[in-house]
């Protein structure tokens, strides 16, 4: 245990490293807060004019706009503080960091509207909704470069807590892989605390193992860890959990308490307190209704304005596809959409006319035409300008027309030949439940590089978890994707 207490001494703990980053996000709040009000204000009526306050009465009062953008400044400022916007269990994770900063924008908005319309205060309408939503983008894109630092930071093992996880073997490892898969989520496992008797380290990883769960308190310290994460409670026991919950320090050390659940989007978890109890409601997830109308809505007004933009790439896409071997300059192939329907796919051509009679000889000879991800490495059938194409996945916009007509969607699982259905196990027809898509969770997240299980798990927690919020964010990283491929896309 002496190798912990170094570390820990050499650390900086969590309520250390979450006031430090609070303080430098808090800055740069200000900043962009002063720039952009007063810019708007500088912009829209000048540095020095008045506002005219209690307008149609002799006691009129000019009230200076620098002091109304000082005000407004002041309380967006406190704003994000109320609305719990640089918590550490906000910073640098998931979409509740944005939807807080954009809550505490409106509320203010809706404030400032309220307090000029009662004192009769005539302020500029443009300069307010100018300053409000520019104030927002602006505010997101300053959080989301402190996301970028910060993720780095925590790849190296910085501004992260540092865990012990307590619970079963089979919780354990369950959680402390996905912790370690997910380094940006700031949790750094430290070391695991088990019942009964066993081997040093949790198996299959360099983890060390303490056993005696009665313990957890003075293992957590001996490993220099502030955070005690109880994966599973069977082996503990209400009253015991509670007592460990009186002696951590307060403020200092902290309890996180992991369900039995795992691939659940945040937005469909509430904990409602019952007795005494922390009940937590988990929403199923919906497929039809309000959401797929906007989903639907959405895949028209980007999906046209796509196709009108990236009109002259089509033409010069297709003259190439033409110029670089015999055949069609469109493919088109049978794939299984929203619950089993077929449908013709189109894309830009970029194999050599016939391909898909040689796929079954080149699966063959891989040694995978059983699994349901039909893949070759370093497929003979690409023609030189198909690999181009495939880099920079140009070579799927003509699916922009199949989004058009319906029989896809911009985000969603990748749609499959029958074949490939045919070999679905389990959960995996789960992946039918919604419109197939152009792009989706497995292809931002390591496209050629994941296993078909990896595939099917991105896609499933897609399926039970998708949003137009978060279809927003996916084509986002799909753009970024495509500018900068990586050594992953073949």
């Amino acid at each position: 245990m002496v190798m912990g207490r170094f570390y820990a001494a050499a650390t900086m703990s969590t309520t250390a490293w979450s006031a430090k980053l609070a303080a430098r996000v808090r800055v740069t709040d200000l900043l962009v807060l002063l720039w952009v009000v007063f810019g708007t204000q500088i912009a829209w009526v000048g540095l020095d004019t008045s506002a005219r306050g209690f307008s149609g009465s002799r006691g009129d009062i000019a009230i200076s706009y620098t002091v109304v953008s000082l005000v407004i400044v002041a309380s967006w400022m406190l704003a994000l503080e109320l609305f719990d916007t640089r918590s550490p269990r906000v910073l640098g994770l998931g979409s509740q960091e944005y939807r807080a900063v954009a809550d505490s924008a409106v509320r203010l908005f809706g404030l400032v509207a309220i307090v000029a319309f009662l004192f009769k205060i005539d302020v500029g309408r443009g300069y307010i909704l100018i300053a409000f939503p520019l104030g927002v983008l602006v505010l997101i894109f300053s959080r989301w470069m402190w996301r970028q630092w910060l993720g780095v930071m925590r790849q190296r093992g910085e501004y992260s807590s540092r865990v012990l996880l307590v619970g079963s073997e089979a919780s354990v490892t369950v959680i402390a892989r996905e912790l370690e898969r997910m380094p940006q989520a700031g949790y750094r496992v430290a070391g695991a605390c088990l019942p009964g008797h066993g081997e040093p380290y949790l198996p299959g990883t360099h983890i060390p193992v303490e056993y005696g769960m009665q313990h957890a308190l003075a293992v957590m310290r001996d490993f220099g860890a502030d955070t005690v994460i109880i994966t599973s409670s069977d082996e503990l026991g209400p009253e015991r959990v509670r007592e460990l919950s009186w002696g951590l320090i307060p403020g200092a050390e902290h309890l996180v308490v992991a369900p039995s659940l795992i691939d659940i989007g945040g937005p469909r978890i509430h904990t409602r307190p019952v007795a005494g109890l922390p009940l937590m409601h988990v929403e199923t997830p919906k497929f039809e209704g309000r959401k797929l109308v906007a989903k639907r809505v959405f895949d028209l007004i980007v999906g046209f304005g796509l196709v009108v933009v990236l009109s002259p790439l089509f033409v010069v896409l297709a003259v190439l596809v033409k110029a670089s071997s015999p055949g069609p300059v469109f493919y088109r192939q049978e794939r299984v959409g929203l619950k089993g329907k077929p449908f013709t796919m189109l894309k830009f051509r970029s194999m050599s006319d016939g391909a898909d009679a040689q796929l079954a000889g080149l699966l063959a000879a891989n040694g995978t035409d059983t699994a349901p991800l039909f893949k070759v490495q370093d497929d003979p059938r690409v023609t030189r300008i198909g690999r181009v194409l495939r880099k920079y996945s140009l070579d799927e916009l003509p699916q922009l027309f199949n989004v058009l007509h319906g029989t896809m969607s911009l985000v969603g699982p990748r749609p499959q030949r029958r074949a490939e259905v045919a070999l679905y196990e389990g959960a995996a027809g789960r992946r039918l439940f919604v419109q197939p898509g152009m792009t989706g969770l497995w292809q931002v997240s390591g496209r050629s590089t994941l296993s078909w299980e990896q595939s099917v798990r991105l896609d499933l927690y897609y399926v039970e978890n998708w949003s137009v919020t978060g279809d927003f964010v996916l084509l986002w990283r799909t753009f970024r994707a495509v500018l900068a491929p990586g050594e992953e896309a073949k």
